[in-house]
């Protein structure tokens, strides 16, 4: 059939309709703009309410919910921009929906300029995710929106992918208990979230100029293995175990009202038209009550979208373009129930969350606290600030009289590029914090690193040399390498660093990075911070870490390597970027290990493993107890501050389990709880890990379901994946230990 034959069919039926007379007004009417229709009574569940609606909406205004429109709605990031609007109905009083990205606050005019999300995964604390997701929801509130587009719960499979920033890193478990918590706190405050991207989207391709166009690659440039038409292939085990856990866990707990499907393919089959992801695995097996999302043209054919489970398509609706949706129907490719089961999820979700029910959220940034905006976003940098190396500089010492500041980065916003991408109010940056906190007795001078014999001169002739450098993560490109000349445009940090420490041997290198970096000058230094991209109130955050006010509360949620033959990814080129023209048949062939659990498989020693941060006080556990109960157990052990400063301890549950066969093996170990306390000198705390049988249990590709292998699994209790002091068993399966 011809083009404009087809446009011709669907002129057609978009111009049917019919005058539908409505049924009688029900008693208990909402407060809010519903107006007195029979599905504004709030005494009827958000299923009936929908039915009621759905049945006095025409062909075309159904199909009109399914696209997005307006993009802008004015000047890029100005304050007006919604990052999608989706248009109401207004003779049957449906809102229009606004949309916001995202991962640290609305990418909407200017916002707080929250942590990273690794940021914030670093601090080990659901708490302070809570904290991060009320932020950024109240902030999207207050400019007009209905759902943000966060979190994001993807795994950092390669610490290459651009997006790493945006996550919560390479552990499954961290990024379920963080994502959970974001979601409620988010969703507490009447704004919808938003969880994605659905599924294995792990890389966004490599750019073929190796960086050098700028520092802020376009969406779309890394084209080898590019994230747009890259087939993540993987086992189904896998799947289960390492790469859907966060988003069951954000379906199941956290009652997520939306999720956002990738752009990669799954298997063969696009993530955004792919049934066994968005029908059989989030509808049949989740129980998912929300909507689906496109990411934006993620959309490959109107009916493989919307015979598959895609329910909305935001701007700009090309898959779900009104003439083709209708054209469809006309055509018998698409059923009028599948599209009214498609607007029937979106309806039931917006009487879910009240939204009929309340007033628009108006945009206006008066509504914003500032002042507690600003110190939430502080505690989370201080919290997730994670001291890798300490050679007693550190806390800095009264004794210090001069400091120097090298590097631009000091003077700048740490963010990553692409949609958690946003402009803060006001940067306080970490010069303007070193100098504040420092005080009139110190002297505090910069030098930007430019010249590196001049920094050298600097450093020499002050008590203390502080430099901070920044790597570039961005949606739309991988790095081309873990060195902090890739891309390059703080000029050569690497050899900045070195230059530097050779001259003055007291020197703090403040890290400034959205994933996992090289650090080859490590031993030169003094000490290491690892600062991640800590938001626009970082500056006084680390300021407060240096000088001691108070103690480095974060622990690695990625495995720092030694080189990038470590990675996982770097055996072969199938693995990363993939395999066939232009790299895009992506081969997850390393299975369930990923991140640290392939460190100990493999016997390899990272530069700082998975869960490892400093303290500048010291712990110590004792009094393991293993308490069985149902297919479960419960885990404890006690943590005692042993040194002379109020510190932060992070002790964290390992599990081992046996192997069910030798095509089924597991990780020495894999993250299944972890603590948070803190602690005064000499004190001790009891922490409980709760294991119920899920925690045990390994997917049965045979059986599709989760299973447990009858043995002995390995009980260990440390303070970081490669510091497991307490070691105990438990029987699980019937087993024996």
């Amino acid at each position: 059939m011809t083009t404009r034959r087809l446009l011709g069919l669907a002129i057609a039926a978009a111009t049917v309709s019919s005058t539908l007379a409505l049924v009688p007004v029900s008693p208990a009417l909402a407060a809010g703009r519903c107006g007195d229709h029979p599905w504004c009574d709030t005494s009827l569940s958000p299923s009936k309410r929908a039915d009621l609606l759905l049945a006095q909406m025409t062909l075309n205004e159904k199909i009109g919910m399914l696209g997005g429109d307006d993009l802008m709605g004015g000047a890029f990031s100005s304050p007006t921009t919604h990052t999608g609007v989706q248009k109401g109905i207004p003779r049957l009083d449906v809102p229009t929906i606004y949309y916001s990205d995202g991962p640290v606050g609305p990418r909407q005019g200017k916002s707080i300029g929250l942590p990273a999300p690794l940021t914030l995964a670093a601090t080990f604390d659901p708490e302070l995710a809570r904290s991060h997701g009320t932020v950024a929801a109240s902030e999207a509130k207050a400019k007009g929106n209905d759902v943000i587009y966060a979190p994001t719960v993807n795994i950092a499979r390669t610490p290459l992918a651009g997006r790493t920033f945006e996550g919560y890193g390479e552990d499954p478990w961290l990024t379920s208990r963080l994502g959970v918590a974001w979601i409620e706190g988010a969703q507490a405050t009447g704004v919808i979230g938003n969880v994605k991207h659905f599924a294995a989207n792990n890389q966004e391709g490599i750019d073929f100029t190796g960086g050098a166009l700028n520092e802020y690659l376009p969406a779309g440039l890394g084209l080898i293995g590019t994230r747009y038409a890259q087939n993540s292939i993987v086992d189904d085990r896998t799947m289960r175990e390492i790469y859907l856990p966060q988003f069951e866990a954000a379906v199941k707990e956290a009652k997520v009202g939306t999720i956002m499907c990738a752009y990669n393919r799954v298997n063969g089959k696009y993530a955004c038209q792919n049934p066994t992801l968005l029908k059989q695995i989030l509808r049949d097996e989740w129980g998912f009550k929300g909507y689906t999302i496109a990411d934006y043209l993620a959309i490959h054919t109107t009916d493989g979208g919307l015979n598959n489970g895609l329910d909305f398509e935001p701007w700009p609706p090309v898959g779900y373009q009104p003439l083709l949706v209708s054209a469809t129907v006309t055509l018998g490719q698409v059923s009028r129930a599948t599209i009214d089961q498609h607007v029937r999820v979106m309806l039931e979700t917006w009487f879910r969350f009240g939204v009929f029910d309340r007033d628009a959220y108006r945009n206006d940034d008066a509504q914003i606290d500032k002042t507690a905006d600003g110190l939430a976003s502080q505690r989370i940098a201080e919290q997730s600030t994670t001291l890798l190396r300490n050679n007693g500089i550190l806390p800095i010492s009264s004794s210090v009289r001069s400091i120097v500041v090298i590097g631009k980065p000091a003077t700048q916003f740490a963010v990553g590029g692409g949609s958690g991408e946003v402009e803060p109010f006001a940067n306080h940056s970490l010069l303007d914090g070193i100098t504040a906190r420092a005080g009139s007795g110190v002297t505090v001078t910069y030098d930007d690193g430019s010249d590196k014999a001049r920094a050298s001169a600097a450093a020499k002739a002050a008590d203390l040399a502080i430099v901070v450098a920044k790597d570039q993560y961005g949606e739309g490109s991988d790095r081309n390498c873990l060195t902090l000349e890739c891309p390059s445009v703080n000029g050569n940090q690497d050899a900045l660093i070195d230059a530097v420490a050779t001259t003055q041997p007291k020197t703090v290198v403040v890290l400034e990075s959205g994933g996992a970096d090289l650090t080859p000058w490590r031993s030169k230094i003094a000490a290491l911070v690892q600062a991640w991209y800590p938001g626009a109130h970082g500056g006084p955050a680390l300021a407060r870490v240096l000088f001691g006010d108070v103690d480095p509360g974060g622990r690695l949620p990625i495995t720092f390597p030694d080189s990038e033959s470590q990675l996982p990814t770097a055996v072969s080129t199938a693995r990363y970027p993939g395999s066939g023209p232009l790299g895009l048949e992506t081969h997850y062939d390393e299975g369930v290990f990923v991140g640290y659990r392939w460190y100990d498989e493999k016997n390899l020693a990272p530069a700082y493993p998975f869960g490892f941060g400093l303290s500048y006080t010291s712990f110590e556990l004792s009094g393991l107890q293993v308490e069985p109960s149902g297919g479960g157990a419960t885990v404890k052990a006690v943590v005692t501050n042993t040194g002379d400063r109020t510190g932060y301890a992070v002790p964290q549950l390992y599990l081992g389990l046996p192997d069910q066969s030798a095509s089924v093996q597991q990780p020495p170990s894999a993250l299944k709880g972890f603590s948070k306390v803190q602690l005064a000198p000499g004190e001790s705390r009891t922490v409980s890990f709760p294991l119920d049988e899920r925690a045990v249990s390994y997917w049965d590709a045979a059986s599709s379901s989760w299973q447990v292998t009858k043995g002995c699994a390995a009980v260990k209790v440390g303070f970081s994946s490669r510091d497991l002091p307490l070691d105990g068993h438990l029987p699980i399966g019937g087993g024996t230990c």
